[in-house]
């Protein structure tokens, strides 16, 4: 006998026994005559209606070495072309900040400049967790950083990278509520602009056991690419979800006209 008392309403008790077991109930109880005017609803059917409800974690990728910009892109000035004197926020800062707000904590997943890095994420309430052998990839940062989501207990991620601009919070927030009311198959929401997919990415449980699955040598768009059908595509109108900065020129074009 499996009895499945799922935390619910005493109505919604799904209790399931072999057919040949007698229903627990005496025929003389007036109240139930005849066990089979009784329908039971399937606790899956009963989930399928319902929300979910993860717990969000951040995730900030930034242990690469910058070696094409010559310095380290976490720190670069956000927004650039402002005046050393009011200059408040790093491109490492503002994504944790658009990523605050929407998750119970955030990670930056740091290399061998986690010295440099470690200042700036606690005193913007994030946390500071190493790679170890960051020359291994990018893809290695995302599998420690989404292991650590796991072992504090969190479902679902919210990952970004440290080299572009940070999302507006309105557009992460908006992410996550898609990725809360979408269908139990979809595994993750990307966001989209013009055609182009970018981040931050919401992914949840299975998404993230997808990735964590690869050698520590996979990529994470091949990987995408395979469960692309658990995957929901959202239109943005911000650039900045598709954009890379890998250059001093492409820094400087983010500059705003003199």
């Amino acid at each position: 006998m499996v009895d499945c008392a799922m935390k619910l309403p005493q109505e919604e008790v799904c209790i399931q026994r072999p057919r040949n077991e007698a229903f627990p109930f005496n025929h003389r109880n007036s109240a139930i005559k005849n066990s089979s005017s009784l329908t039971f609803s399937p606790v899956s059917a009963i989930f399928r209606t319902m929300y979910r409800s993860p717990s969000f974690a951040g995730v900030i990728l930034a242990a690469g070495e910058s070696s094409r910009m010559g310095r380290d892109k976490a720190l670069l000035p956000w927004p650039p072309g402002e005046s050393q004197t009011i200059r408040r926020d790093t491109f490492l800062s503002a994504a944790i900040r658009s990523l605050s707000l929407s998750t119970d904590f955030v990670l930056v997943v740091a290399g061998n400049n986690e010295a440099n890095l470690a200042p700036i994420a606690y005193a913007n309430a994030a946390t500071v967790i190493r790679n170890p052998d960051p020359n291994r990839g990018q893809f290695s940062s995302l599998q420690i950083g989404l292991q650590e989501v796991l072992n504090r207990g969190r479902d679902a991620a919210i990952i970004t990278l440290v080299d572009r601009p940070p999302a507006p919070a309105e557009v992460v927030q908006m992410l996550r509520e898609r990725f809360e009311a979408a269908p139990q198959n979809i595994w993750a929401v990307v966001p989209e602009f013009e055609g182009r997919h970018g981040h931050p990415v919401v992914a949840g449980r299975e998404m993230m056991e997808r990735f964590l699955r690869e050698p520590v040598s996979g990529n994470a768009r091949e990987v995408e690419h395979r469960y692309q059908e658990h995957i929901e595509y959202v239109t943005v109108s911000e650039p900045c979800v598709t954009l890379n900065i890998n250059t001093p020129e492409d820094y400087a074009r983010l500059a705003p006209p003199s």
